[in-house]
């Protein structure tokens, strides 16, 4: 079984991504997940701690000679913040007067329920973890699964549909979607230059204004076959698996499967995707199932169908303004202004990439527990005879 967890704090000395259960020889390649954390600090409307960091993975464990030994992978990714940090975050007790403690809780962040429910007397090691920073050891492992997904053909890529009130209005293809990750350059991730430019004027007022401004991104998974996740049990569900890998990222509010959202307010006849049978040029001209549009999302029953499975999370604005909204001391219970930190302006780019990662990780999950196998090699061998088994059906 695959399982994945990070370690660290956001000014701490360094993230960790721990990942075990991949099988054997699978090839892993550092430039892949280094150009994968790149493209999780692009973005127009990030703030100040991208100039500082340049994330780069250093695999401690789990990988030699370029392919994974079967054994638990960590992977590091210093944080090179941490030498302004040395003495307000030490490790020992260090010297309370260094210590930056933050006195007033930000509305809309942990601040508050952390400190409360920790009994810290101020949000400072709740904001180290509760932060954004920790998507950064998400990218690194989401990073691994898709290399190991990618020799089952199985694919990913994410793309921004809406930021403020700016949106896109038209439906992207997968090919125009994945396009996006060959871009040196990236504004707001969208598809279409013209809606993307009306994006970047939402951030530009909101930058004006020291506000912040939330939106939407869309997660697309292409070449997964049907079958993965069943309908047997709500917690095997894939639609739910996939629903909580994306809300558990700070700041998502709300999760999207295919059109879910606008499918509340139509007709059956308008949502359901007809089925038809007939010879898919695309995917190796192999006779399958196929479906005149894909509003589920690649999802029936909690079960993939053999669609691009898509995946819409929706993006509060960052919690921490320029102009601070009102909060309460800590220590006095006086009214006062939220505490300011550093911050970003708009991150749902950066979100979308974040969110690829924990998409990966859930389905590169459920691929091994159905297939199995301790190397790569039996793996695809299993994974092949399914493929066949689904043809010959």
């Amino acid at each position: 079984m695959l399982r994945f967890s990070t370690a660290g704090e956001s000014h701490g000395e360094s993230l960790i991504a721990l990942l075990s259960g991949l099988p054997a020889g699978v090839p892993i390649d550092e430039n892949f997940v280094n150009r994968e954390l790149w493209r999780r600090q692009q973005g127009y409307g990030r703030g100040g701690r991208m100039r500082i960091e340049t994330d780069t993975a250093h695999f401690l464990s789990g990988v030699r000679h370029g392919k994974t030994i079967a054994s638990p992978i960590a992977i590091a990714i210093e944080n090179r913040d941490w030498k302004n940090w040395t003495e307000a975050l030490p490790v020992a007790a260090g010297d309370p007067a260094k210590h930056k403690a933050v006195a007033s809780p930000r509305p809309g962040h942990a601040d508050l329920a952390g400190a409360l429910k920790f009994d810290f007397p101020d949000a400072r090691y709740v904001l180290e973890r509760a932060s954004a920073r920790e998507s950064t050891a998400r990218v690194a492992g989401g990073a691994v699964a898709k290399q190991l997904l990618l020799e089952l053909g199985i694919d990913f890529a994410s793309h921004v549909i809406r930021v403020g009130r700016a949106e896109l209005e038209r439906t992207a293809a997968w090919d125009e979607i994945a396009a996006l990750r060959a871009k040196d350059e990236v504004l707001l991730n969208c598809v279409d230059p013209e809606a993307e430019l009306k994006m970047k004027a939402e951030v530009d007022a909101v930058l004006r204004t020291g506000d912040t401004v939330g939106g939407v991104f869309e997660v697309a998974v292409h070449g997964v076959p049907p079958g993965l996740g069943t309908c047997a049990n709500w917690d095997e569900r894939l639609d739910g698996i996939l629903a909580q890998a994306v809300m558990s990222l700070q700041a998502v509010k709300a999760v999207e499967i295919g059109r879910g959202v606008t499918a509340a307010e139509s007709f059956g006849s308008e949502v359901h995707d007809a089925i038809g049978y007939a010879n898919d040029v695309k995917n190796g001209g192999h006779t399958r199932f196929t479906r005149e549009h894909n509003n589920a999302g690649g999802l029936e029953g909690g079960i993939s169908n053999g669609e691009d499975i898509v995946v819409r999370g929706y993006l509060k604005p960052i919690s921490t303004l320029r102009r601070p909204l009102k909060s309460v001391r800590f220590d006095t219970r006086e009214e006062t202004k939220a505490a300011y930190e550093r911050s970003d302006v708009c991150v749902v780019p950066a979100a979308g990439v974040a969110a690829e990662a924990m998409v990966a990780l859930a389905v590169a999950r459920l691929a091994l527990e159905k297939f199995g196998g301790d190397s790569l090699k039996e793996l695809k061998r299993n994974y092949q005879g399914y493929l066949e088994q689904i043809e010959n059906y």
